[in-house]
């Protein structure tokens, strides 16, 4: 009678932690599903950055140089304003393969563990739960493919300072990897100086 009380009180202990382990695990399943939900928001999130920025060159010299740059990373000039002094060049932002295939391997696996525990949880679901990786993963490749391939635009304004024509000013408007990669590659050849607002981490 004992040992039948003791091994119901065993039984109740490994059902109430089996309950923990597998509401835990489930959590921890949800939470990285939210986590690579947010990084695919992300990675088509709009970074267009306006940034200021001066040059101890001519303003003639320093256009040619920009021009020359933007057209050789496949920027293409579509228009602009002489009277307010401004050049609009566009480009078309590719999306990586290798990310579209490793984020839908990522889906696909968390889609399974994801299905692993609901199987779990409810054994009378059978096997169908792991079915889920046939759908979060090509749809979370999808997702990135189609969200991250956009046309992006890149905007140069020149500002006129009376007092001191030796120093050309500009307001750049364009995205901040694109602006990152300006300044740190023609810094040198066109003495560019700015506040480096650019290389702080944004919060």
């Amino acid at each position: 009678m004992i040992n039948s009380q003791i091994f119901k009180i065993l039984i109740f202990i490994r059902n109430l932690y089996m309950t923990y382990y597998l509401n835990s695990t489930l959590l921890l399943t949800i939470l990285l599903a939210i986590g690579l939900f947010f990084f695919l928001r992300a990675s088509s999130k709009d970074r267009t950055t306006v940034f200021e920025i001066t040059s101890s060159k001519k303003p003639v010299e320093v256009l040619n140089v920009m021009c020359e740059w933007l057209n050789l990373r496949g920027w293409e000039q579509s228009g602009g304003d002489f009277e307010q002094k401004i050049l609009i060049f566009k480009g078309q932002v590719l999306s990586s393969k290798f990310l579209a295939i490793f984020l839908g391997l990522l889906g696909g696996f968390g889609s399974c563990a994801l299905g692993l525990v609901i199987i779990q949880i409810y054994p009378n679901l059978n096997w169908w739960p792991i079915l889920l990786g046939l759908i979060g993963g090509p749809l979370s490749g999808l997702i990135y493919f189609k969200k991250s391939a956009r046309e992006e635009k890149f905007e140069l304004r020149l500002i006129i300072n009376d007092d001191n024509e030796e120093i050309t000013s500009m307001r750049l408007r364009a995205h901040r990897d694109e602006l990152i990669s300006l300044e740190n590659e023609l810094s040198d050849r066109l003495g560019l100086k700015s506040d480096g607002s650019l290389f702080k981490t944004p919060i």
